[in-house]
């Protein structure tokens, strides 16, 4: 049995062996090495995708090294996001605040670069220093006539998840100060896909397919003025519920938007959600429409899907993400290949999402939330795992451990939503998973102990 830290035990739930209980939503715990980012990487998730506007770190120039090379948005015109800014705080500044140098550096990005809006990442040092970021955003915008965000993200207030909320309601700043003329009343606004590797073109294909308006992509091929007349679209459509519900909330209670939690990940899900739209624009044409779009999309794939459950039947993986709306796709697409979910968790899951994945879930699969290195590589080994799917973190633990690993967070650079996604996803579990590779590897050599049993 997996050893974990005594404070973590209410955070980590067997199926079958014992009542439901799961605690989520706390703050690391000092000691436990977390794999969950801070406020400042979830807010530069969110925003950093939006290609025609400067975004600004405010403080050392260390915490500017979360660039697009760690997270490739792609655009489909403009590229100032791939540029990476900071005030690049010293000891001067943080003695006597950093005001007037963040001022000057807003000034003269606007003018070299004539951005549609800036974003200003306030870091941990300014949550001590206490500059008045809004006060210089404030000042600038007046200045240059454009909208100058504050984004209060300091890294050590909360965790990745606050970091999500500080973006929205940056978002939220700009939404609704866009015209809404010319918006259709078959309109939504895509939410919550980050475009990393050409997945909301795909996405809006099929919606345009369908005869429906895409107002704007919030954030992934994010565009200012589009953001800005958001408010006009008829429906939200929300892909990253962890990063996007509460945005999609605010819009309800400010406009009156309704929203649906969709996802694009597996065939399943995805045909779901295209026939979900459909259903809530209650239009027969279109719902005719999108029947014919998912039947060939399928008739498409499906075939060489069946050719690679054949090899993956019976194999067992893990799922790490970071939010666990995600992981109920995986799930399900896991099955569609014949293989068993044996380990699933995230950094930033609700209760209700960890409810969800119980139900989702077989008998004996270990459920846990913001998890560590030591607690996982002691699940991988005692569920016998043949892949590990997570992100940049979790790729060397499976890989010291002789375990296929595939990248389903922010560093890959193949498409996994949609119905091609789902193929691109099948090639790339069975060429991880079926790797001869692995013959030559010792299995799960390096796991260590922990320091108290659980379960």
């Amino acid at each position: 049995m997996v050893k974990v830290l005594e404070e973590r035990k209410g955070q980590i739930y067997r199926k079958g062996s014992e009542p439901y209980a799961m605690e989520c939503g706390k703050t690391s715990l000092a000691g436990s090495v977390s794999q969950r980012a801070c406020v400042f990487c979830g807010s530069r998730v969110v925003l950093y995708p939006i290609a025609d506007a400067i975004h600004l770190v405010h403080g050392p120039v260390g915490c500017a090294a979360y660039t697009w090379d760690i997270r490739g948005a792609l655009s489909s015109g403009p590229e100032l996001h791939r540029l990476s800014f900071s005030t690049d705080l010293r000891e001067i500044e943080v003695i006597h605040g950093g005001e007037k140098k963040l001022y000057q550096s807003l000034v003269e990005l606007i003018d070299r670069y004539q951005p549609r809006a800036a974003f200003v990442y306030s870091t941990c040092i300014i949550g001590i220093i206490g500059d008045d970021v809004g006060a210089v955003c404030k000042r600038v915008s007046a200045e240059k006539g454009i909208p100058v965000l504050p984004v209060h993200s300091e890294g050590f207030k909360g965790t990745k998840k606050d970091g999500y909320r500080a973006a929205c309601e940056a978002l939220l700043q700009l939404i609704g100060t866009g015209p809404a003329e010319g918006i259709q009343p078959h309109s939504i606004n895509i939410l919550g896909d980050f475009n990393l590797a050409g997945e909301v073109w795909m996405i809006r294909e099929y919606y345009e397919k369908m005869g429906i308006q895409v107002v704007a992509t919030i954030t992934g091929d994010g565009r200012v003025d589009q953001i800005r007349r958001a408010h006009g679209a008829a429906l939200n459509l929300v892909q990253c519920s962890g990063s996007m519900n509460h945005l999609a909330k605010m819009l309800k209670e400010k406009y009156g938007t309704p929203y649906l939690q969709v996802s694009y990940f597996g065939i399943e899900d995805m045909a779901e959600a295209l026939y979900q739209v459909a259903r809530f624009f209650n239009d027969t044409a279109m719902m005719r429409r999108t029947e014919e779009l998912v039947r060939d999309e399928i008739a498409a794939v499906y075939p060489q899907l069946l050719e690679y459950r054949k090899a993956l039947t019976g194999k067992k993986a893990a799922i790490y993400v970071g939010g666990a709306f995600k992981a109920f796709s995986l799930v399900k697409a896991l099955r569609i290949l014949g293989m068993q979910t044996a380990v699933v968790g995230s950094q930033t899951g609700s209760s209700e999402d960890y409810q969800q994945l119980r139900d989702l879930c077989d008998e004996g699969t270990v459920i846990v939330d913001d998890s560590n290195p030591l607690e996982l590589a002691g699940f991988l080994k005692e569920k016998g795992v043949d892949l590990f799917i997570g992100g940049v973190k979790e790729r060397p633990i499976a890989y010291k451990m002789g375990i296929g690993f595939c990248d389903h967070n922010h560093e890959r650079k193949i498409a996994l939503a949609g119905f091609v996604g789902m193929l691109n996803f099948a090639r790339e579990v069975h060429g991880t998973v079926c790797s001869p590779i692995w013959k030559l590897v010792p299995r799960y050599s390096c796991c260590g102990g922990g320091v108290a049993d659980v379960g």
